[in-house]
């Protein structure tokens, strides 16, 4: 026991001939700051710890056509036609893990939306329904705005068989 007594004694003196007082109050004085700083860091808050409801903008016109507010960057066979949905793959495909993105303006409420264009992978290529619709296309050298892209590639068919159109959120007012 005493050895350990000579140990913290040494330990305390140590402390208390390379400190100060006054650094002391300095790092106490930083601390508190510092602490009454970490509520303004930005933090995403959900409400009430509710997870957020889907966005669900109002809908308009007929999903099978190539003008629908959706395909706006669409290129490809949309699902709706082959036998699944604009938010779902058709049976026996798989959507792919790598999409394309685009803004579209909803007619409905007049806001744009960010759209997600999932391929779904997995059968071959459902042959109805071609929709080429490329307004903001980028060229290739941004590939995550370039919808020329086979985005099977990182599913476990490269084989393409049609595109949905997920909208993501709502974009951003110029």
């Amino acid at each position: 026991m005493n050895l350990l007594d000579k140990l913290f004694e040494k330990s305390a003196r140590r402390v208390a001939q390379n400190s100060s007082r006054r650094g002391m109050i300095k790092a106490l004085g930083a601390a508190m700051v510092g602490g009454a700083a970490i509520p303004l860091l930005p933090v995403a808050r959900a409400a009430d710890g509710a997870p957020e409801a889907p966005l669900r903008p109002g809908e308009a016109g007929d999903p099978t056509s190539c003008d629908y507010w959706r395909y706006c960057a669409v290129d490809g066979f949309l699902c709706e036609c082959c036998g699944g949905s604009v938010n779902t793959c058709p049976p026996g495909t798989e959507m792919s893990t790598i999409t394309w993105i685009g803004t579209c303006r909803n007619p409905v409420d007049g806001r744009s939306y960010v759209i997600s264009y999932n391929d779904c992978c997995g059968t071959t290529q459902c042959g109805t329904c071609l929709c080429q619709r490329d307004e903001g296309d980028r060229p290739l050298y941004r590939a995550d705005k370039s919808n020329d892209v086979n985005w099977c590639l990182g599913s476990k068919s490269s084989i393409y068989h049609c595109s949905t159109a997920i909208v993501v959120g709502m974009a951003f007012e110029e």
